[in-house]
């Protein structure tokens, strides 16, 4: 935003800067308001999506050309003056893009793309553009058969820099609204070709994509939007091929089946050494005990492989294990003990079943000792391979901001995190004390990579040269390290900063309410309770209810899942985050009539840091038992 308005001037050109906030939580306007007086700030009550927001920030903008640009990036200086100067040569051009680049210096494909007819979206969907992105034939998607250093028309921009001209923008109405996330910078696009003007691309300048930072969204949800978005296009302007939808869908079914699949890899490989192992170790037991791998009675098979691979697995999930971090020979020896008891117990109820404790003993034990084998191999192999190596860092920039960073980075939260030193550049502040060694100057970088073997670095100085910063990234490219850039004034980024750089998780993500363990025993208990409510229980809920058919309407919503049992307090003003609804909670037992709203987001706050079970019952006893 600085930038911006120092080009302004400079050039002689007048500009407004419009930021609209979608509903985040970071609270981060009020930390840029102090900063940026002359900044329109708009703040949403509820996230409208990407098209509808910057809708409604057109409608406060007054200027002949417009710049949609996402948050996560980082602008070259001269950016603006360039895209400004090759729109007022180029009439014919409705909207631009330039050259996008990731934090790592390559090329980001979805900058420069055609449009998602069936042919491109089959050759996208089904990999036929990754085996062969030189073909124009296969490359239609992603325009990866061009070359990123000349300019020509396109057919799509990325929705994260879009250079636009108001006269364009205004001749479609804007935005198609039908989209939440993704899919709105096509329609645009398409709707202005359609309209006769161009879309073009212009590699003469560049900008930096810190992809995702503006969603902070799981990939299998953004994975959800964005194909969810091809669909709705596709819909819309190409509905005559039925054929086509039906192999749309089946792409993007297959396409999320496998980004399911990629996430959860590691888990579903060790969850099936670890079924594998447990029935191998029953058919072993069964062998010495009655002389053959199947020689249980035949009406054993297959329940008993199937229900103690499932009460196994269970116990897993039930002390964190596979879901929960990273997988602990700590946690499968208490998983498998908890199987152990519970497979021992369920033998005195069925008798049938109890063919020999002795197997079952064998089972559990030959399981722990194959099972953490397994774990150990596979963090000796995460060593070998450097999954767990140190992440090698430095800093450039000394000033107050690189001390608040360091600080966060010894902190203990930062895992696997090796600090080399730091890298001095115009800004840094001379005799600063931090505590870490000096290495070099920023304009040695590309040779202090080789000579330190840097693998991350993190820019802490907000006043860099942005077009310096941009060639040193495109410099680098071929070095595999990634950037980090502090944009802001606080610490608001720094911790983000430290996520990204250690790989390890937001805070937000340790809460027990947000486990899957946690997830399935609150759900559970909502739907043991409310089927109870909601039929023998009924008659109680007449006799002690004054508002029987609000209560009852919320009981059915416990039992579809809408809300919860015991949760957070309705304000009535956005949907929770975190967390549901609850018929009651912290606020609830409270006489929330005399509550001001701050105390109110503070009880629902604490309930989703603290929840466990046993808040729970707390709560559902004071609810009964208040005055």
């Amino acid at each position: 935003m600085e930038k911006a308005s120092e080009v302004a001037v400079i050039n002689g050109f007048s500009t407004e800067i419009i930021v609209i906030d979608n509903n985040s939580t970071d609270d981060s306007i009020s930390y840029l308001k102090p900063y940026f007086p002359d900044v329109k700030f708009i703040q949403l009550k509820e996230n409208y999506g990407f098209g509808r927001a910057n809708n409604i920030a057109f409608k406060h903008s007054h200027g002949r050309f417009i710049l949609i640009l996402n948050p996560d990036t980082v602008v070259e200086e001269n950016n603006l003056l360039k895209m400004l100067q090759y729109m007022k040569s180029n009439h014919e051009v409705g909207a631009a893009g330039c050259k996008v680049l990731n934090a790592d210096g390559s090329f980001q494909l979805g900058c420069r793309r055609g449009l998602p007819t069936p042919w491109a979206s089959f050759t996208k969907l089904f990999g036929l553009q990754s085996l062969f992105p030189n073909s124009e034939l296969f490359g239609k998607y992603n325009q990866t058969f061009r070359s990123i250093d000349e300019s020509y028309y396109i057919d799509v921009l990325i929705g994260a820099y879009m250079f636009v001209r108001r006269e364009a923008f205004e001749s479609v109405g804007g935005f198609d609204e039908i989209y939440f996330l993704y899919g709105e910078d096509i329609d645009l696009c398409y709707s202005i070709q359609q309209k006769g003007w161009k879309i073009a691309y212009y590699h003469e300048t560049s900008i930096v994509h810190y992809k995702g930072e503006s969603t902070r969204r799981s990939s299998i949800k953004e994975l959800y939007h964005f194909y969810n978005a091809m669909e709705i296009f596709s819909k819309k302007y190409f509905n005559s091929s039925r054929i086509f939808l039906l192999i749309l869908k089946l792409g993007i079914t297959l396409r999320t089946i496998f980004a399911y699949i990629n996430k959860y890899k590691r888990q579903i490989v060790i969850i099936l050494l670890d079924l594998l192992s447990l029935n191998i170790a029953i058919m072993i037991g069964t062998y010495y005990k009655f002389g053959g791998i199947f020689n249980l009675p035949d009406y054993a098979y297959p329940t008993v492989l199937i229900f103690v691979s499932i009460i196994v697995f269970s116990s897993m999930v039930a002390v964190g294990e596979y879901f929960e971090g990273k997988s602990t020979i700590r946690r499968t020896f208490f998983g498998l003990m908890l199987s152990f008891f519970i497979l021992s117990s369920l033998t005195y109820y069925f008798k049938e079943y109890a063919f020999s404790r002795g197997i079952l003993l064998f089972t559990i034990g030959f399981t722990t000792l194959t099972s953490g084998i397994f774990r150990f191999l596979l963090s000796m192999y995460d060593r070998i391979s450097g999954k767990e190596s140190d992440r090698r860092i430095a800093i450039v920039g000394i000033n107050e901001q690189t001390e608040k960073i360091i600080n966060q980075l010894k902190s203990g939260e930062a895992r696997n995190v090796n600090l080399i030193g730091m890298i001095t550049n115009e800004n840094s502040i001379k005799n600063f004390e931090i505590g870490v060694p000096v290495i070099g100057n920023i304009k040695y970088l590309p040779k202090l990579i080789e000579q330190f073997g840097l693998s991350e670095i993190i820019i802490a100085d907000p006043n860099i040269n942005k077009s310096e910063l941009l060639k040193l990234i495109s410099s680098i490219s071929d070095k595999n390290v990634k950037f980090h850039l502090v944009t802001e004034y606080e610490d608001l980024l720094a911790s983000r900063i430290i996520n990204d750089v250690s790989k390890t998780e937001s805070l937000i993500h340790k809460y027990n309410i947000l486990k899957l363990r946690f997830k399935i025993l609150k759900r559970t208990f909502d739907l043991m309770s409310s089927f109870f409510l909601l039929t023998i229980g009924l008659p109680l809920v007449y006799l002690l209810s004054e508002n029987r058919t609000k209560i009852i309407e919320g009981i059915w919503k416990v039992f579809i899942g809408k809300f919860s049992l015991v949760g957070l307090y309705d304000t009535g003003i956005e949907k929770p985050m975190i967390g549901k609804i609850g018929l009651t909670g912290l606020a609830q037992i409270s006489k929330t009539e005399g509550l001001n709203p701050k105390i109110i987001k503070d009880l629902n706050e604490y309930y989703i840091i603290n929840y466990n079970f046993s808040l729970d019952v707390d709560i559902i006893i004071k609810h009964f038992f208040r005055k």
